[in-house]
């Protein structure tokens, strides 16, 4: 009777979240399918299907898009997994969990490369800010985000570079297990990591 008890109350015991976030084509995609790979699982829909811009999937869940609507109840959901929440989301998770954010950061010029190169594939208008611009204003967005994490006591942080992490991974994969108590099968999160798929490299 009392270990039955002490097994319901270990189920009920709340876990951490893990969240991977960074602006839009960052990387973000990458990670959540190396900690897949490793062994932590992920919160996903499958609603949106790999296509040329992501070949190996986008790893999205819908719900995630309605946290400014207030849509927190998938949270309960995702204890114990990886979700992925890009940047301008992240102010929206409320402070009832705990959450390890593994931040993703790129090359300016490769991310507004990549953002236009997705919109002119899907025939969409890009925007006609200039890139200049754009990157002041990811810059602030950014400066607005880590001052906002920096005060929350329930979450911890790591930041991770797309660009050095294809470069060099092991280093990083390590320090990304150590960030994560050490969950992680490293040889086979590492395995996933395609080089080929760095198409939007900085000159």
């Amino acid at each position: 009777m009392i270990k039955r008890l002490i097994q319901i109350l270990s189920k009920k015991k709340p876990q951490n979240i893990t969240i991977v976030s960074g602006l839009p084509r960052s990387g973000t995609s990458m990670m959540m399918k190396m900690l897949e790979a490793g062994g932590l699982p992920p919160l996903t829909d499958k609603l949106r299907t790999a296509d040329d811009d992501n070949p190996k999937g986008y790893y999205e869940f819908e719900r995630v898009k309605k946290l400014d609507q207030g849509d927190i109840a998938w949270l309960s959901e995702a204890q114990g997994k990886a979700v992925k929440v890009i940047s301008a989301l992240l102010t929206y998770l409320p402070p009832t969990y705990t959450y390890r954010v593994i931040f993703m950061h790129r090359a300016m010029p490769e991310i507004l490369a990549s953002q236009k190169k997705m919109l002119i594939r899907r025939q969409e208008d890009a925007d006609d800010t200039r890139d200049e611009e754009m990157a002041g204003l990811y810059l602030k967005h950014l400066q607005r985000v880590d001052s906002w994490i920096s005060g929350r006591p329930n979450i911890k942080r790591i930041d991770v570079n797309f660009n050095e992490i294809l470069k060099n991974p092991q280093p990083y994969i390590k320090r990304i297990n150590n960030f994560l108590d050490g969950i992680l099968d490293t040889g086979k999160a590492e395995a996933v990591i395609d080089p080929r798929l760095y198409r939007q490299r900085e000159s």
